[in-house]
């Protein structure tokens, strides 16, 4: 388990303290599970060799990471899991794409590492390169997962302009079809953004009492939750009546869990693709894919303690500056933002806190 302290005055060399003792666990082999189905529209992988002349595998090399030793309690040698929809298993939903690659491996390296029972913690990871399933399988040779393809196609024309080009990857919206692409049988998902890392057993974050609620996520009730929308946005009655009734506060998106039993029963899959379309012809934000869950979601989530989605750590959305820990406990950071550790650490101009993601890097670099 890593703890680390509480941080202040980040840009002091006296600002990091860590304490590393993590338990290398190892799990058993790696289930190679292929869906039977298809949806009308969601068409899970079932991959090739890609045609074209490059490929994702010729960009990145990546070292294979420690095999992880079980606790005592994950032992057992009366329940074996079977597959996807085996009731325990925790499930992690995360993207992949040759952009943020380099995060994606380091937060299911971090994720591992501080699992107390790794081999119970199954990954789904989204995909529109067809590559990176071999990639992930030399990395992690034991990890159970399975890869969705997300076809780009589905919310191309949905998509509006937003401060940031990489805000506008149509990848960045396939967590709205999470209950769509994965198994019926998958009740709860876990989604994580491909720019943090777990310091925590992620089996406590899957324990979330989400009540009556659809999603839970920590909130952030202090923030300024008008400047999520535009000024027409909040002059229209037909627009910001949406909130009436409740009291909304700001969530990051980037760290989620989420009931996919009601989502499929309600249908929030449409009503976020509604909010999408009013946005291409009414501009009422700026941002990407975080205001329409906002307009779905604030008010109705279930509040998960801060600890969870330490945020911002990647500055803002067009500088990228260095910014510190909020005070308490940390049990996840996440680099959300336009700085993202890795390239910060390449450029040899890191953040203080990017110490802290570079352990789980597992990039191999060519020099």
């Amino acid at each position: 388990m890593l703890w680390v302290m509480q941080f202040s005055g980040f840009f002091s060399a006296a600002m990091l303290m860590i304490v590393l003792s993590p338990s290398f666990q190892s799990f058993p082999p790696a289930e190679a599970i292929r869906s039977s189905h298809l949806h009308a529209y969601l068409r899970l992988s079932s991959y090739q060799v890609s045609s074209s002349p490059y490929s994702p595998l010729d960009r990145f090399s990546f070292r294979k990471a420690s095999e992880f030793g079980n606790a005592d309690k994950c032992r057992s040698t009366d329940h074996k899991i079977t597959g996807v929809c085996d009731p325990s298993l925790v499930h992690v939903a995360i993207t992949l794409d040759v952009e943020y690659l380099r995060g994606s491996i380091a937060a299911v390296h971090s994720i591992l590492q501080h699992s107390l029972c790794p081999e119970n913690v199954f990954f789904h990871f989204l995909v529109s390169d067809t590559d990176l399933e071999t990639l992930v399988r030399s990395t992690f040779p034991q990890l159970k997962f399975k890869a969705y393809y997300f076809d780009p196609a589905i919310v191309r024309n949905l998509i509006s302009s937003s401060v940031r080009q990489a805000l506008e990857q149509p990848l960045n919206y396939a967590r709205n079809y999470l209950a769509d692409l994965l198994e019926p049988c998958v009740r709860r998902v876990i989604y994580l953004d491909s720019d943090l890392v777990v310091v925590d057993d992620i089996a406590k974050l899957w324990s979330t009492n989400l009540g009556s609620r659809t999603i839970g996520a920590p909130e952030y009730c202090h923030a300024n939750f008008t400047k999520y929308f535009t000024s027409g946005f909040w002059s229209a009655e037909r627009f910001s009546g949406t909130f009436k009734g409740r009291k909304p506060c700001y969530f990051n998106t980037g760290v989620m869990v989420i009931d996919l039993v009601k989502w499929r029963r309600v249908g929030y899959t449409k009503r976020i693709e509604r909010w999408m379309e009013i946005q291409k012809t009414d501009r009422i934000y700026e941002l990407g894919s975080l205001p329409p869950f906002l307009l779905v979601f604030a008010g109705r989530v279930a509040p998960i303690e801060h600890r969870w989605n330490q945020h911002g750590l990647g500055g803002d959305n067009v500088r990228g500056s260095c910014r510190g820990l909020h005070p308490g406990p940390v049990s996840l950071l996440h680099w959300s933002g336009s700085g993202k550790p890795w390239d910060r650490l390449d450029s040899r101009r890191p953040c203080p806190l990017d110490a802290l993601w570079a352990p789980y890097d597992l990039y191999r670099h060519s020099h």
